[in-house]
């Protein structure tokens, strides 16, 4: 039997205006999950509901309270987007961060989850520009006591594979610099394709098997901070011009991300991606028995009905489905 931490993001629990924060919180710790990732946005909103409205920093001191009285902790902060190698000013991105660290620390989080750049326009791909601004970052953080988990998005402009985020944190090269790996990541970026009927791209079986023999060979799990499970539904028809998700200018894989993200299994939402295969990697064979956090974004969550206690059930029998079928393969 699996025993790993479980954690839920608030996105996970809710999409629609009503679902507030601390509605979210007390299903996530009713329903067995023992810590959360926060959505920075979440906190702005949850402040400008109160009387009479307050900033990020002091609604991060209540809803840290409220965590504390439900016996649930703060994982992470996120997503602190779009970083390194932006062309906007260090300094000011260094001040940005400043306030995100400062709010993650009034949280009590351990991470700041920190996603891989995707805004090509804005930004450049200079290697050594990407650990050093990547390292101050970190060397900010540690000085509150935060650590940065660095996920490669699987539309990132210049990390889009683990391998890829596994180099910038081998050379970033400190202590609190380590990965979040995310199933729906991993998948996206060498198996599926939300662009075809099949739903998966040419060769991407063996891709996918190429990929996980080579992290079983070659990934340090001390440097994985934590996991997240998300499955994704199939775009039915296919991703293109006149589909209700299609934003011209977004890549595929951030449209798919932002609206047709399911829990692991999830069959009767169109749920189809290989999360089992990849799951006995990271928690059979390379026996990760850290935190796992589940992390979707699902379009039906957005109706006012789905409520955060009817989303967090469906997280945990998400989790037990994959424990079974886990154990099954054995």
């Amino acid at each position: 039997m699996l025993a790993n931490p479980l954690a839920i993001t608030t996105s996970s629990l809710g999409l629609h205006p009503s679902h507030t924060l601390p509605e979210k919180l007390t299903a996530a710790a009713s329903t067995g999950f023992t810590s959360i990732e926060i959505v920075y946005q979440e906190l702005l909103d949850y402040g400008l509901t109160q009387t009479p409205p307050v900033d990020a920093t002091n609604a991060a001191r209540t809803i840290a309270h409220l965590c504390h009285s439900l016996n649930i902790t703060v994982l992470a902060l996120n997503p602190f987007k779009n970083f390194e190698g932006h062309n906007s000013p260090i300094s000011s991105r260094l001040e940005s961060a400043k306030q995100w660290i400062e709010i993650a620390k009034v949280l009590g989080a351990k991470y700041l989850q920190v996603p891989s750049q995707f805004d090509t326009e804005n930004s450049v791909g200079d290697w050594a520009v990407l650990v050093d601004e990547l390292q101050q970052l970190s060397d900010l953080a540690a000085s509150s006591s935060v650590s940065i988990a660095y996920e490669a998005v699987a539309w990132g402009s210049y990390v889009n594979t683990w391998e890829e985020s596994l180099k910038v944190v081998q050379d970033v090269n400190r202590g609190n610099f380590g990965l979040c790996l995310d199933t729906f990541h991993v998948a996206a970026r060498v198996w599926g394709d939300n662009t075809v009927d099949s739903g998966i791209r040419q060769g991407g079986e063996r891709a996918l098997r190429a990929s996980l023999d080579r992290f079983v060979e070659r990934c340090p799990m001390e440097k994985v901070f934590y996991v997240q499970l998300s499955d994704a539904e199939r775009f039915e028809p296919p991703l293109a011009a006149g589909h209700r998700f299609y934003q011209e200018g977004f890549a595929p894989g951030l449209t798919w991300s932002r609206n047709m993200r399911v829990f692991p299994l999830e069959r009767e939402y169109g749920a189809y991606f290989p999360v089992v295969e990849i799951a006995r990697v990271w928690m059979k064979e390379k026996q990760w028995g850290g935190v796992v956090s589940m992390e979707v974004f699902d379009w039906r969550m957005r109706e006012e009905a789905r409520r955060p206690m009817e989303n967090a059930a469906r997280g945990m029998q998400s989790w037990r489905r994959l424990v079974t079928a886990l154990q099954s393969s054995d």
